[in-house]
């Protein structure tokens, strides 16, 4: 993961997620990537297209760099490369097409989160880059001195489908030496046996060479609750998930457990797609 990107709207939530994607950059020799969206009115985005200029637009991009540009005299970036890029387009399209474009490996947003009917009516850019991004997305929801990664609980259903999203993670993980607890959330709705569950977990974690690693099955009442729940217990650092857009495959793999995640769960959390076939 040497390229990093940042999505930034200069706000709180960006800059807790810029101080941890400098803490990870400097643990990796990773290179930043700042992106600041300007979504203009239609007429505006027309008129830079058309190659015109004027002075609002102008004035709006002047703005947007010299912000840049100071952020990147922030003391927690130095030593570190960083790049950065003002786009003309609206922030999830944007996010999505620069991450391709410049071959980024990982993108680390802020999330403040959402509740109730704000969270039905709005669902955040976060959310959307979350189930769409074909890359790794990691979720900072709050300000951290230090950004750990030491005990990371990874949630699935270990089929065969999981597999490829979690040697991303373990990538991932081999930066930060972390310990890796599998946990399988077994609801009314979803129940399995534990002898079933553990052998689940067991078939999955051996197609891998895993040092550090914990099994677990946790009951709750649903699976969101049950990650957080269980993370709470043994104080994970970070929250792993599988994402998929589309929702036939099972609980695990419908996109919106990690965009409830990304909402309600204060801990980072780390999302990995599911390609289509």
């Amino acid at each position: 993961m040497k390229r990093i990107l940042v999505p930034t709207d200069f706000s709180t939530y960006a800059e807790n997620a810029l101080k941890a994607a400098a803490q990870i950059a400097k643990k990796n020799n990773s290179e930043l990537f700042l992106l600041h969206m300007l979504e203009l009115p239609s007429q505006m985005s027309d008129t830079i297209t058309e190659g015109n200029s004027i002075p609002e637009v102008m004035f709006f991009i002047e703005k947007a760099r010299e912000m840049l540009e100071s952020i990147k005299e922030r003391p927690y970036l130095n030593g570190i490369i960083v790049n950065e890029s003002v786009l003309f387009e609206s922030a999830f399209k944007g996010i999505i097409e620069f991450s391709k474009k410049n071959d980024i490996d990982l993108i680390i947003m802020g999330s403040r989160g959402l509740s109730g009917f704000e969270e039905i009516l709005i669902g955040s850019n976060t959310e959307k880059v979350v189930r769409h991004s074909e890359i790794p997305v990691l979720v900072i929801k709050k300000d951290t001195v230090e950004f750990k990664a030491e005990n990371i609980v990874f949630a699935s259903d270990f089929s065969k489908e999981a597999k490829k999203p979690f040697r991303k993670l373990l990538k991932f993980a081999q930066i930060f030496d972390s310990t890796l607890n599998l946990v399988m959330i077994c609801t009314p709705s979803s129940f399995k046996t534990t002898l079933v569950a553990e052998k689940f977990i067991s078939d999955f974690a051996a197609n891998f060479d895993l040092k550090k690693f914990t099994s677990h099955i946790y009951n709750d009442a649903n699976i969101e609750k049950g990650i957080i729940n269980f993370s709470n217990s043994i104080n994970a650092d970070l929250i792993g998930m599988c994402t998929h857009n589309r929702t036939a495959l099972s609980h695990f793999f419908n996109g919106s457990i990690s965009e409830d995640l990304v909402n309600h769960s204060n801990k980072p959390v780390i999302a990995f797609k599911v390609k289509n076939k």
